[in-house]
């Protein structure tokens, strides 16, 4: 989906930043699916958050309470045992899995909760324990049997750029990385630092090299692509 409208804004002729912001407010608008009465608790979206680990368990919380603000029903958080009581005290509107960190993590994630799942966020909080990213990227290749639609962020995208393979030809991941992970990944991938090449050219050079994936660039300008197509919108609206 997200290709599909990325290419409906490119494709009216918007060059601007501004009408480029306005374009991405449009498009969330068409999105976001509206409250009627006949709708009932999980319809308008279930998602899991991959991350969360001792050391780091703020990021996880962000990202499934944000998955609330913006109309989801249901969040849940799979993350290391040790962060699940911590994760759990922020909110009681989380739905929080103290299993990431264990033997059975890939298959009980897998097989019990993957297919109620609308979407899935892999990486605020998850650090580098190898047990960990181990089993989350079995549950990714899961996810990817599913056609689940995959935002990777923080350290998912650390472990993207040590095994790019893992996403490389999935249309739906959108990877978020920021100045210093972008500048891992591009090298990664590319074999050159991204200040050899124009911004904007070069995210679409690695989000073709990668297989069409789409790359969500976060700096002081955004740059939006999915391998065809780019836009760097305002970064000054918002969807209100």
């Amino acid at each position: 989906m997200t290709s599909e409208l990325l290419g409906s804004i490119m494709s009216r002729g918007f060059m601007s930043s501004q009408s480029h912001g306005k374009a991405l407010i449009e498009m969330a608008r068409s999105v976001i699916p509206p409250l009627t009465a006949s709708r009932h608790k999980g319809q308008a979206g279930r998602t899991a958050v991959m991350g969360g680990c001792k050391e780091y368990t703020g990021a996880p919380y962000y990202a499934a309470i944000s998955a609330l603000k913006i109309g989801g029903d249901v969040s849940h958080v799979f993350c290391a045992k040790e962060a699940a009581p911590v994760i759990k005290s922020y909110s009681p509107e989380l739905i929080v899995h103290p299993i990431l960190d264990s033997s059975t993590a890939v298959s009980e994630i897998s097989q019990e909760w993957l297919p109620r799942m609308h979407s899935m966020v892999i990486g605020p909080g998850l650090g580098r324990d190898s047990q960990l990213v181990n089993n989350v990227k079995g549950v990714l290749e899961t996810a990817k049997e599913q056609e689940l639609p995959l935002v990777i962020d923080a350290d998912g995208v650390y472990m993207i750029t040590h095994n790019p393979a893992i996403i490389r030809d999935y249309k739906r991941v959108i990877l978020t990385p920021n100045v210093v992970e972008y500048a891992r990944l591009f090298e990664a991938v590319l074999g050159c630092n991204p200040d050899s090449k124009d911004a904007l050219d070069g995210a679409i050079e690695l989000s073709k090299a990668l297989g069409g994936v789409t790359i969500v660039k976060k700096g002081p300008e955004d740059i939006i692509t999915d391998g065809t197509q780019g836009m760097i919108p305002n970064i000054t609206l918002s969807v209100t």
